[in-house]
């Protein structure tokens, strides 16, 4: 997670990424009576439908994340692979790149000793392959590492939403007993 929770990374913890919990409304009598809710219904439930949106948008930005993962796992992999490949060649090998979608050329490769790997942002840089090899299996562990934690979060995150749903539709529907009591007293 990019360094994100590194103090919540108990294996009990809630959330990896500080999201906020949900407090379920077993009484909703008390609850409105809360000072914070005297505002009434409407602002009570404004505010439900506000954190409802708030973890909707942490899904979403979640869900981006785990994709991201989840592509970069089996680009790490083949690049491990590449590395053992070239490790144990011993006479030049023929292969195809990929240059583009559906074009390939193809190479001779022959022994190396060094590999340059793609770092992002325009970056690529030459490393010997024992240390090519140590840098992709650490960048992988990371990543497996970051993808159970975003997962988890996910998993959190949708109790957290599906018990704002159920405190909205709670407060509500107190809302509709009380004025139909109001009603039927008048």
């Amino acid at each position: 997670m990019d360094g994100d929770g590194a103090e919540n990374s108990k294996p009990n913890s809630k959330s990896f990424s500080g999201i906020p919990e949900a407090v379920f409304v077993d009484n909703v009598d008390e609850f409105m009576n809360l000072p914070e809710n005297s505002g009434g219904v409407d602002k009570v439930l404004r505010s439900l439908d506000e954190q409802h949106g708030k973890y909707k948008f942490m899904e979403y930005t979640l869900a981006t994340k785990r994709r991201r993962l989840r592509q970069q796992i089996p680009d790490l992999s083949r690049s491990l692979e590449m590395i053992e490949k070239l490790k144990s060649q011993t006479d030049e090998m023929e292969t195809q790149f990929l240059l583009s979608d559906q074009v390939f050329v193809k190479a001779n490769i022959p022994p190396t000793k060094t590999v340059n790997l793609w770092l992002g942002a325009n970056v690529m840089l030459e490393y010997t392959l024992e240390d090519a090899e140590k840098l992709l299996s650490s960048n992988m562990a990371t990543a497996k590492k970051n993808l159970e934690c975003v997962e988890h979060d996910l998993d959190f995150l949708r109790d957290q939403w599906t018990t704002t749903e159920v405190n909205m539709a709670r407060v509500y529907n107190w809302d509709v007993k009380r004025r139909q009591a109001a009603k039927a007293s008048s």
